[in-house]
This record gives structure tokens, C-alpha cells and sequence, in this order.
């Protein structure tokens, strides 16, 4: 039995704390505290050790800067309010706190006087360390801490290779990952079942929800971004993936379609169980037609392996490489640098599609899967710089931001991972346009100033002779940049810097 231990204690009173799962149907903790409680009161914390440096940051680089624009925090707002109007549906109701969880959980539960707290396992290392603070603070108070699996399918030390060690390479995990599956595991947690356990908390204790203004940030970015918030959110992209999924292993990886199912923000913030995607993905990988789902079942399984190498290997959470010979790469530093690297960053390389991608992440907080590697690897290997600095521009950035992903995508593009891309397979920016957007229909959509280009030369601008590129109304260093590096060049110069490691 591979999922969430059972309980035989019963309580009088509980408390469930809402983190990264903002929802009511098939939530480990919130069933089990619903199922050994008699009452159930709920709360989720805007966390003030997340927030602070978000606010932080965006005055460092605009110190006149007032409230702070962040669609992932008017995402979670969103969430969260939809998450309460559910709970007040089956009878209870959602305390929403603005503060340091560490202190703020142990007094809340003092002053509920619950004799248990209950949450789902979070992963990265500092909030690991913020929950074993927050176990320690309960049992010095005589209350318990009881955390769940609820984020992935398999966690930690559930599944190990023969030799009874975590795995590094992805296939092997996939086969085993298919191998221990059991419909137990993609169950969904019944919590209706024992809704009537939900209570309002005491009117001393509920106060209004916090406001975007009151911690610092102000609205508009998550209309501009289209970003459907909440359950219901989830329910209706998951709904018209479905109508989809039979061509995702086609579609998945053109930019310009709508292939993907665009359901990772949700996963991120818990708006979906994982459960419920990965059930419906490995029922219909059964089927005759069902290589779409079998390949988005693969895609879902990577976030497993990643999750499970990050518990592994925590190191990788204070920047090194997986592969600690890696962490000796020369990379390059100074002014030059730096000007390519914001370059890269504001979607100016030179290279339409990764200055599409980079805009598209820009504007809108996502970007396409397989413009993650070809940014990434152009970043990396094409300009020698960091991927350290782009991991974390992308943190930054990205609605489902999620640190094992990013640092395992990031890994992979620069050779540094687990079973990584080989250091000497470099994307050629180029190809992957022509491959990836043939008619530059991405590119025309995120680069407007090569909007009259032809598909032909769209993808390599550089490449038509002036008067052409006039005609269309460009002139490069002028309405659109000169590449900022020599790609051919580049990729003998990230030969040798990969070739110092092979050779010692």
C-alpha cells in the first residue's frame, strides 16, 4: 500500500492547512481530518517569508515602484476564494491569514484548541524546514502534526531500483513507476463522504480576507494573461483537453497549436489532483487510440521523477549541479555577458523563435514546453552563460513555476542533470524554429516587427538580402536585432567548454 498511511486515532477538533492543494473534492488532508474529526476548521496563510522578497525584488530593479503586479498571487487570491465559496457550500468556511505560518498555525490551533493539524507534504527544502517547525511548535503544545502525500503519485523512497537506490535515469523510473501502479493509488480521496464534520470558526477568529493591496501587490495581470483561477478554472481547461488529447503526441510540441493541456499552473497551486490526471491519462493510454494519453501520462510521471530527485538530493536546491563535475564549468562573465544575458531575457537575441518564447514568458507568464529547452539550451550553450541565471529568471517568471521541474528542466537543457541531454548535443535555434513553427506563426504572433516576413526567411532573417528585409519593412539593428552571437561559433566554443570536463 503505497498511498497516505492510515490513521486509527479520532479527535474532537481539527485543522486543516491549505498550501499547495486549493481544493475541496479528492484532498488527502482534508479527507482524513474530515474522517477522524468531529469538527474541521480550515485555514490557508499568505505566507509573508514568500511574499516579502517578491516585493522586494521588484523595487530593487524599480525602486519607485508602488503595489507589485504578480499573476501568480492574483492566481492564489483567486484560488483561495473560490476554495471558500466550496467549503462554505458543505458548512464551514476558510480563515485567510497574512503572516509567518511558523507562528501563525501553532497560535491559531491554540486558540481553536485542536488536537491536531493537518496538511499535505510539500518537497522543497524550505518549506520542509518551515513545516518541521511548525510539527515542533504543535508538540511542545501537546497537539499533532499529520502530513500527507497528496502532490505526486509515488514520494520519496517509494520507488527505488534494484539495488534498493533512487533512480537517475527516467526510463527505468517510468517502468517501475508503471510497474507499481495500482488503481489504489489513483483512488480519489471520497471527502464528500464526511463533509458534515466542517465548522465555522468563532467569530473573534474570522476576519476579512486579506487584499491584494494590503500585502503589497495590485491586480491586473491575470486577465491579461487569460489565466482561468480556481477548481473551476481547472475543470474547464482539463475538459477541453479532453477533446484533444487524442492528437497531443502530434500537437504537443508545435508552439503556434494548442496541444498541451495548459493544466500545469493548476497542478502547481493544487486546483487539480494529480490523481485525477493521472488516472484519466492511464485509462485512456489503454485504449487503441491512446498514444496521446500515454505520452501525456509520460509528462506527468517527469514530475514524479523530479520531485523524487529533489528529495534526494537537496543539495541541487542551494545551486549545484546534479553531477557535481559540472559545477566547474567556466562560464561566461563580465559586461558582455551580462548585456546577452539581458538580451536573452527581454527577447531581443536576434533569433525570432527564442526571442518569441522569451516575450510569450514575459507577457504572460507561460511558455511552451519545448521553448523552455530551445531557450534554455540557447542560453546555456549558445551564449556559454550560467544556467543557474536563466533557472532563476524563470522562477521569476513562470504561473507554474515549481522548483524541481525548473531545476530538472534547466539541468537537462545544460547537460548538468539527470539523465540529461548529452553535453554535445546543442539545439540549433534555427532548425527547431523550422521544425517546431514552419510558418512562423508563433514567431509573428510574440516578434510583430517580422510580421511581413516570409516563412521562408522568418526563421533567419540575417539570411535575405537587405532590400528583401526592407521591403517587409526591417532592417536589422534597427527594427529587429542582428543575432547577438554566431551560432556555428558558438556551439564549437560550448564544445571546448564542455571538452575541458571530458578530458580530465
Amino acid at each position: 500500500m503505497t498511498r497516505a498511511r492510515q490513521l486509527d486515532a479520532h479527535f474532537q477538533n481539527g485543522l486543516v492547512w491549505f498550501r499547495r492543494d486549493l481544493r475541496t473534492g479528492d484532498n488527502a488532508a482534508l479527507y482524513y481530518a474530515l474522517k477522524h474529526c468531529k469538527r474541521v476548521w480550515c485555514v490557508f496563510v499568505f505566507d509573508t517569508a514568500i511574499l516579502q522578497p517578491l516585493i522586494e525584488r521588484a523595487h530593487r530593479h524599480d525602486p519607485h515602484a508602488g503595489k507589485v503586479q504578480d499573476r501568480r498571487i492574483e492566481f492564489i487570491r483567486a484560488s483561495v476564494e473560490e476554495l471558500d465559496r466550496s467549503l462554505e457550500e458543505g458548512g464551514g468556511h476558510l480563515l485567510v491569514l497574512h503572516g509567518d505560518p511558523t507562528e501563525a498555525i501553532p497560535r491559531l490551533a491554540a486558540q481553536l484548541d485542536v488536537e491536531a493539524v493537518f496538511a499535505n507534504h510539500d518537497y522543497e527544502p524550505a518549506a520542509i524546514e518551515r513545516d518541521a517547525t511548525v510539527a515542533e511548535r504543535l508538540r511542545d503544545d501537546g497537539r499533532q502534526w499529520l502530513p500527507f502525500k497528496d502532490q505526486v503519485i509515488f514520494e520519496r523512497d517509494e520507488l527505488l531500483n534494484g539495488q534498493g537506490k533512487p533512480f537517475a535515469v527516467f526510463t527505468p523510473y517510468k517502468n517501475a513507476w508503471l510497474k507499481q501502479l495500482t488503481p489504489f493509488d489513483l483512488k480519489p480521496y471520497a471527502v464528500e463522504r464526511h463533509a458534515q464534520s466542517l465548522a465555522k470558526p468563532p467569530r473573534k477568529l474570522d476576519h476579512a480576507s486579506p487584499t491584494l493591496a494590503a500585502m503589497g501587490f495590485a491586480p491586473g495581470l491575470l486577465d491579461d494573461a487569460q489565466l482561468q483561477a480556481g477548481m473551476s478554472g481547472a475543470q474547464t481547461l482539463l475538459a477541453d483537453f479532453m477533446t484533444r488529447i487524442d492528437s497531443y503526441a502530434e500537437r504537443r510540441d508545435f508552439p503556434a497549436a494548442r496541444g498541451t493541456s495548459h493544466l500545469s499552473v493548476h497542478l502547481r497551486f493544487g486546483t487539480v489532483s494529480i490523481r485525477t490526471l493521472a488516472r484519466l491519462a492511464y485509462q485512456m493510454s489503454l485504449q487503441p487510440d491512446g498514444n496521446g494519453a500515454a505520452t501525456w501520462l509520460s509528462e506527468l510521471i517527469w514530475r514524479d521523477f523530479y520531485f523524487m530527485i529533489l528529495a534526494h538530493h537537496p543539495r541541487i536546491a542551494d545551486g549545484a549541479s546534479f553531477k557535481p563535475e559540472f559545477d566547474t564549468l567556466r562560464w561566461e562573465t563580465g559586461t558582455h555577458a551580462d548585456a546577452a544575458f539581458a538580451a536573452w531575457c527581454e527577447g531581443r537575441t536576434g533569433y525570432p523563435l527564442v526571442d518569441a518564447a522569451m516575450r510569450q514568458l514575459n507577457r504572460t507568464g507561460f511558455m511552451h514546453n519545448r521553448l523552455r529547452m530551445v531557450s534554455a539550451s540557447f542560453l546555456a550553450k549558445d551564449l556559454g552563460i550560467d544556467w543557474r541565471r536563466g533557472e532563476r529568471y524563470f522562477a521569476e517568471k513562470l504561473n507554474d513555476f515549481d522548483f524541481a521541474a525548473n531545476n530538472g528542466g534547466w539541468q537537462w537543457a545544460a547537460s548538468t542533470g539527470c539523465d540529461a541531454q548529452p553535453w554535445f548535443r546543442i539545439f540549433n535555434p534555427v532548425t527547431q524554429s523550422e521544425k517546431f513553427d514552419p510558418q512562423g506563426l508563433f514567431i509573428k504572433r510574440f516578434v510583430p516587427e517580422l510580421e511581413k516576413v516570409p516563412a521562408k526567411w522568418i526563421h533567419a532573417p540575417w539570411r535575405a538580402n537587405t532590400d528583401e528585409l526592407m521591403d517587409w519593412g526591417v532592417v536589422l539593428g534597427k527594427d529587429y536585432p542582428q543575432p547577438v552571437v554566431d551560432h556555428v561559433k558558438a556551439r564549437q566554443l560550448a564544445l571546448a567548454r564542455y571538452g575541458v570536463l571530458r578530458s580530465r
